[in-house]
């Protein structure tokens, strides 16, 4: 197949697919989501993926209708229908169905999983950025459904010829993108925001951690400002779509190249990782 989804134990071409109205996600937005590269018919980090899945539900008390060994079986069921192992494999889970009330709707949520080729980009090439206010809520660490925001400076970036939007909150702290993580070289240590209710645990961001180390590479998960994001060695764009991206530019201003080498070594490094995680059989 080409493109796969499924709902409540329903599979088709994902425009075949239709959900009920009064799933809450229509009312509410009510529901959490993960999501993760496949290669070669292997899903990367699965694990990873399916414990930040359920920590997320978990976190906004909904009842998962599966466990994670049957959700980790699901996803490798669907992935070897497919006509390509190079796949983007996305899942989420909401509150459940009922007539529309603020109220939780009991019982087991409502699984979604869609799944369409994709391919993780080398991270060789550049990309830009720009900057925008962080007025998202205060619950960044839960991977809700409720992305108008992350949407919204989506498309600011793209009108502005720009592949990723990073966000700062009052003060100045840089707290991550769109739909990304963002760190910085400064003085050859990496430098990333710390994990707290301001952004989301990365996965991607959690591989970078532990290849810095492995590496040699001093790590500081504190918060920087955007004054250090202009002025860093390196701006390093990270997410389970594109595990090691870097910034030539921000708001049209010139960033990083001062430091190649190390960027090169962490970027090789963790291409390295992925590409012996899924080899080809």
């Amino acid at each position: 197949m080409k493109t796969l989804g499924y709902y409540n134990g329903k599979y088709g071409e994902l425009e075949e697919m239709s959900i009920p109205m009064n799933d809450r996600v229509c009312w509410f937005g009510d529901g959490v989501y993960d999501a993760g590269p496949s290669r070669n018919y292997k899903i990367f980090a699965i694990d990873e993926h399916i414990d930040r899945f359920f920590n997320s539900a978990g976190l906004l008390d909904i009842e998962m209708p599966v466990t994670k060994e049957e959700l980790k079986e699901l996803l490798q069921e669907m992935v070897n229908k497919m006509d390509t192992g190079n796949l983007f494999v996305y899942y989420q889970v909401t509150r459940g169905t009922g007539v529309r009330d603020h109220a939780y709707t009991k019982g087991p949520g409502n699984l979604w999983i869609m799944l369409k080729p994709a391919e993780i980009s080398d991270g060789i090439e550049p990309i830009k950025l720009i900057t925008v206010e962080d007025t998202r809520f205060l619950h960044c660490n839960i991977k809700t459904l409720n992305l108008i925001p992350s949407c919204v400076a989506t498309e600011k970036a793209k009108k502005a010829g720009c592949q990723e939007a990073v966000f700062y909150r009052a003060g100045g702290r840089v707290t991550e993108c769109a739909h990304s993580n963002v760190h910085i070289i400064k003085d050859g240590k990496l430098v990333t925001a710390p994990t707290d209710n301001l952004i989301l645990p990365g996965i991607a961001r959690a591989h970078l951690i532990r290849m810095c180390k492995k590496l040699g590479v001093p790590v500081s998960e504190t918060p920087y400002t955007l004054k250090e994001l202009f002025e860093a060695e390196e701006v390093l764009v990270t997410s389970s779509s594109n595990l090691c991206l870097h910034a030539c530019e921000i708001d049209g201003k010139p960033v990083g190249g001062k430091n190649p080498e190390l960027l090169e070594k962490i970027r090789s490094a963790l291409l390295g990782e992925f590409y012996e995680a899924t080899p080809e059989e």
